[in-house]
């Protein structure tokens, strides 16, 4: 078989990674994706990208810039870019055809940008992300999100103190520090010698750059958007997701178990925080035909108060909604309580109810869209 037609270069959002200690964060994904493109008579590769989980976006593009000139610049293939989150700031930074003095010869395969539930205007939780007790959240929830994923959490005897003591997190995210900085003693005791070196590396990245944590308020995110210029040549699309209020009736369901009691109180603080939209640069009014379209897939009226858990709904629009939906921030990536494939672990109780169905629609939309002719 010769060289793949096509490149899938898929990037993480903060926190994120491409593979860790023996887990691969787009798993789901790139199975999914190259089911659809073999239906299709095509082939694909993926390149994974081992973006700074917190670094800037400037420094993460470079990253990313370097990723793919190591595994795409030798053939003609055509190059997808699908960024999650962060990502997808990063990947409309490097295709924007202004932001770069010397273009490497493989900048013209470029032929789609894919955001999925990314912050284009901004995410309110920046700003809690910088203080000392969100630094703290961040780092406790960057180790919980990978034990999860990797192996379904942590021993829940060790964190019942903490789930008790996030059970008393109110609604102005008023997290202790010294209860996270527990949370985080606690997980990383827990990692084991299996890629222990590989997470510690990760996450002293997460404690000693900060950068994107600060671009990503919308106040920086305005500077961004006035500066980052979408190319001419190039399709741009989007994946929206929402999440319903965390209400008490759904988190009471969630205390017979102890890991439970503490993703649903992790995510509720999240999600208030996202929901905190800035008056002074809040997310532009969508097209009136978009924002009908966003409001019959929601089912519900867009307002800025709409999130994923980490980012305010308005602020995902870019280019074309491929798919809207009731989800949660990593749901759209496979991580969800499957019913059908045991393989699908949820990052967060959430209760979205997005299951296998749901990301099937996800992936057929972002096949669909890559693999239209220009």
């Amino acid at each position: 078989m010769g060289r793949p037609r096509h490149h899938i270069v898929l990037v993480p959002g903060l926190f994120g990674f491409a593979r860790l200690g023996g887990f691969d964060y787009f798993m789901h994904v790139e199975e999914a994706l190259a089911s659809r493109f073999l239906e299709r008579g095509a082939d694909c590769e993926f390149v994974l990208v081992s973006s700074p989980p917190t670094g800037s976006i400037v420094h993460r593009t470079q990253v990313l810039m370097d990723a793919i000139q190591q595994s795409c610049a030798d053939d003609a293939g055509a190059i997808h870019l699908v960024g999650h989150s962060t990502g997808g700031l990063d990947i409309r930074l490097l295709a924007s055809p202004t932001a770069w003095p010397d273009l490497p010869d493989w900048f013209n395969r470029v032929r789609t940008v894919t955001s999925i539930s990314a912050p284009h205007y901004g995410t309110p939780l920046a700003y809690f992300f910088t203080t000392m007790a969100g630094t703290r959240l961040l780092e406790a929830l960057s180790l919980l999100t990978y034990m999860t994923l990797r192996a379904g959490g942590p021993p829940l005897t060790v964190l019942t103190p903490v789930v008790a003591a996030l059970g008393r997190v109110d609604q102005a995210l008023g997290v202790e520090s010294r209860i996270l900085d527990k949370t985080t003693e606690l997980l990383l005791s827990f990692l084991g010698d299996e890629g222990l070196t590989e997470v510690q590396k990760w996450f002293d990245g997460i404690r000693t750059d900060q950068g994107a944590i600060i671009q990503l308020t919308p106040e920086s995110m305005d500077i961004f958007n006035a500066g980052v210029e979408d190319n001419p040549d190039l399709r741009y699309g989007c994946v929206v997701t929402r999440m319903p209020p965390p209400g008490p009736v759904r988190l009471l369901k969630n205390l017979r178990s102890p890991i439970n009691a503490l993703s649903a109180a992790v995510f509720s603080t999240l999600y208030v925080g996202a929901g905190r939209t800035s008056t002074v640069y809040p997310p532009p009014n969508p097209a009136p035909e978009v924002r009908q379209y966003l409001e019959q897939r929601l089912e519900r009226e867009l307002d800025n108060t709409l999130n994923d858990g980490m980012v305010p709904t308005a602020s995902m629009i870019w280019g074309n909604v491929l798919w809207a939906g009731t989800a949660d921030h990593l749901d759209v990536l496979g991580h969800f309580h499957g019913d059908r494939d045991s393989s699908h672990t949820d990052w967060m109780v959430s209760g979205a109810g997005f299951r296998e169905d749901d990301f099937d629609e996800v992936m057929d939309a972002v096949a669909e869209f890559q693999l239209q002719p220009l």
